[in-house]
């Protein structure tokens, strides 16, 4: 059969059905895109509508090119927290347009398409060490729970007030675990757990659909307003082709640009790391495989969105769902691809899934990546504490790029202070002065 010898299922232990459960399991826990970057993006004035549309086809693209071109069980869209840059802070803070921040979007596309074609971003992947790419995993798994946690309201922001407008020191606590979010979070994570338990391939979206069921007996699921299923795709006509060149060549371009980068290289470089990690797909120097054509994917579905309407496509760590379903191959993204493209004609079928029934496989996921603390050498401190900052400051920032940078720019100053410098790459050195002047730009 041409899709098992295309994407190798038997060299990795996998089949078709395998693979298409782990798509839609991957798709499930990333379909809440569809609803909130259109709610992000909108806040500059672009149709809400139309980025739906938009949303959709720049995460199908993206995400095929990685499936077909690059093989690997991993799902791209349009990234939270660049979202959130490209609304409040080009647009909102700054002042410019949404048009203007959509070319800053597609000219990092291009510069990324450059950097894959020529090979320097799988070369900074490389340049990682071993500990620290255990640690990337670990702490990915970390933030990942955090999200099911939060998105669930099993835990919250804790400002509590304590009387005259004061509010105590707390930053996080425990939620309302009687209200509804929570409940069927918690339902979901039972149902999922025994599943796994008994070796049931379909565990988490199964218990993804449960918590949904559950949520419609707690009033928290909802039927679609219009009544249908069903609806056409909104037009992208009204910010589509969109770009304006007219003030590229400014200071505030360049730092738009540089933020861009360096935030979406090293989030995709470390979701990339800690997916294929736990998908047991990294060779035995601990490379990716087809590092450059993965790398390609992220940066043509970045180019496509910024034409089609949208902000930054990336990587998603939601991905690790569909890893832990059993995906191992491209066939699992082209099935999250497709599930994208019918997504544009079945709206309001996904977007009844409530983000506390989604909760569950992203908190079984972070349990699974922790896995890798193992592998980590906590003997050595100039080994231990790098990838210890890693772990922790991923979920600490709510950063996967913040992590990375604590984790390898203390790597390279206990190195050299330790006189161990020798043992750091060229590229390293290169990565932590631009990790410098990043702090200083901000």
């Amino acid at each position: 059969m041409f899709m098992r010898d295309f994407f190798r299922l038997h060299e990795h232990g996998t089949t078709v059905k395998k693979e298409l459960l782990a798509g839609l399991t991957t798709f499930s826990t990333m379909a809440y895109i569809l609803v909130v970057n259109p709610m992000i993006l909108s806040r500059t004035g672009m149709d809400f509508n139309a980025l739906i549309t938009a949303t959709a086809l720049a995460a199908a693209i993206g995400t095929l090119v990685m499936g077909l071109y690059a093989r690997l069980p991993i799902g791209l869209a349009p990234g939270m927290g660049l979202n959130a840059f490209f609304a409040y802070t080009i647009v909102l803070q700054m002042g410019y347009s949404w048009q203007f921040a959509l070319t800053a979007v597609f000219l990092e596309g291009i510069i990324f398409i450059f950097l894959s074609l020529f090979h320097i971003r799988e070369a900074i992947i490389n340049s990682i060490p071993e500990n620290l790419k255990h640690a990337i995993s670990v702490g990915i798994g970390l933030l990942i729970a955090l999200i099911g946690m939060a998105n669930a309201g099993i835990i919250e922001t804790g400002m509590r007030h304590v009387g005259e407008g004061k509010l105590d020191g707390v930053i996080l606590q425990i939620g309302d675990i009687t209200s509804a979010g929570p409940l069927i979070a918690l339902t979901g994570l039972i149902v999922s757990a025994v599943l796994m338990y008994r070796k049931v391939n379909a565990a988490l979206l199964i218990g993804i659909l449960v918590a949904t069921v559950a949520g419609m007996l707690l009033g928290v699921t909802h039927w679609p307003a219009s009544g249908s299923l069903v609806s056409l795709p909104p037009s992208l006509s009204p910010i589509a082709f969109q770009l304006e060149f007219s003030k590229i060549f400014s200071l505030d371009m360049v730092v738009i640009l540089f933020t861009l980068l360096m935030v979406n290289l090293f989030d995709t470089v470390g979701t990339l790391i800690g997916l294929c990690n736990k998908a047991g797909l990294l060779d035995s120097r601990g490379r990716i495989p087809r590092a450059k054509q993965a790398l390609f994917a992220d940066a043509v579905g970045t180019t496509a969105g910024a034409l089609l309407g949208t902000s930054v496509v990336t990587a998603y760590v939601e991905s690790a769902s569909g890893i832990a379903s059993g995906g191992r191959t491209g066939l699992t993204a082209v099935t999250v691809a497709g599930m994208f493209l019918l997504a544009l004609f079945f709206a309001p079928l996904f977007a009844m899934i409530p983000a506390a029934a989604t909760a569950p496989a992203l908190i079984i996921v972070g349990m699974l990546m922790m896995g890798a603390v193992t592998k980590i050498n906590f003997e050595d401190t100039t080994e231990a504490v790098p990838a210890f900052l890693a772990i922790v400051m991923m979920p600490y920032t709510y950063s996967i790029a913040e992590g990375i940078v604590f984790g390898m720019l203390s790597y390279v100053l206990l190195k050299v202070f330790t006189g161990q410098y020798r043992k750091i790459s060229p590229v390293m050195y290169v990565l932590a002065v631009l990790f410098v002047l990043s702090f200083l730009l901000q």
